[in-house]
């Protein structure tokens, strides 16, 4: 079953890019440095790639030459994802795309990967697709970026931030064409499918802060954070409303902040 995209959704990859970039974990960076061979160049598989926002950011942080694997379903989103490259810190970064179905992955697919990378991923996924990656990816340094792990921060706060952060956080939960989702429990699952293998794994904080400056970020999250709520609440679809001319309005004066939370994880 592969995971199904809405058709804006490169738009949304684009928008987030910055937010993205500033919230990943640079220590575990420096970790992954430590692991690759320094006397060839390093093979990086990137899974469910979308338009390469990962690969744009981390490829510069990395010795090179270089040369990126990028897995993802989607033709329009490989194309995007190849067409703008920098070298990297040493050396030239090649790239080759491949539609792959990555709920299906096979250690075989990563034969010669020295790192797997992927971002934004693991909360879309199942456990049973989590412990099939998991297991295609044990044996060789992997960095999951950017998983959602169900809090959020408001500031200033409002009577319903909790009862609509738990509507968001069932939604991401539910059941899509026979696939359970994990969503918020993602973190917790892939961790301990890499630690049952032997494989030990570090986690570090990696927020979005969402401000002033971010207004048209902050305003396509809160729309779809509430449309999702609602989706899995249809009940709080009054109070949704009311709720998101008041956030609107707090982000228009400057004075909204929001804090979502993820993890970074990084194994083997």
């Amino acid at each position: 079953m592969t995971i199904q995209l809405p058709p804006d959704f490169a738009d949304w990859l684009w928008l987030r890019e910055p937010a993205d970039a500033a919230a990943r974990s640079v220590d575990l960076v420096d970790a992954v440095r430590r692991r690759l061979p320094a006397d060839r160049p390093v093979v990086v598989h990137d899974l469910g790639s979308g338009t390469g926002s990962m690969a744009r950011w981390l490829a510069p942080r990395l010795p090179g030459p270089q040369h990126w694997v990028l897995h993802e379903r989607d033709p329009d989103l490989l194309a995007r994802a190849a067409a703008e490259w920098d070298t990297a810190d040493g050396g030239p970064v090649t790239v080759a795309t491949r539609g792959s179905d990555i709920t299906r992955l096979r250690a075989a697919d990563l034969a010669d990967a020295h790192l797997v990378t992927a971002s934004a991923l693991l909360d879309m996924l199942t456990a049973d697709e989590v412990e099939r990656t998991v297991a295609a990816c044990a044996g060789r340094p992997t960095l999951f970026a950017l998983t959602v792990v169900g809090r959020v921060e408001f500031t200033p706060t409002d009577p319903l931030d909790a009862e609509l952060t738990a509507a968001f956080n069932a939604h991401q939960r539910r059941t899509v064409d026979g696939r359970t989702l994990l969503g918020p429990d993602a973190v917790p699952a892939t961790v301990a499918a890499f630690r049952h293998r032997g494989v030990d794994v570090q986690i570090r904080s990696s927020p979005w802060r969402l401000g002033p400056d971010q207004p048209a970020l902050t305003a396509e999250w809160l729309a779809g954070w509430l449309d999702a709520s609602v989706e899995e609440r249809p009940d709080l679809a009054g109070a949704a409303g009311a709720y998101r001319e008041r956030r609107l309005a707090e982000a228009a004066s400057g004075r909204l902040r929001v804090v979502l939370h993820h993890a970074d994880l990084l194994a083997g």
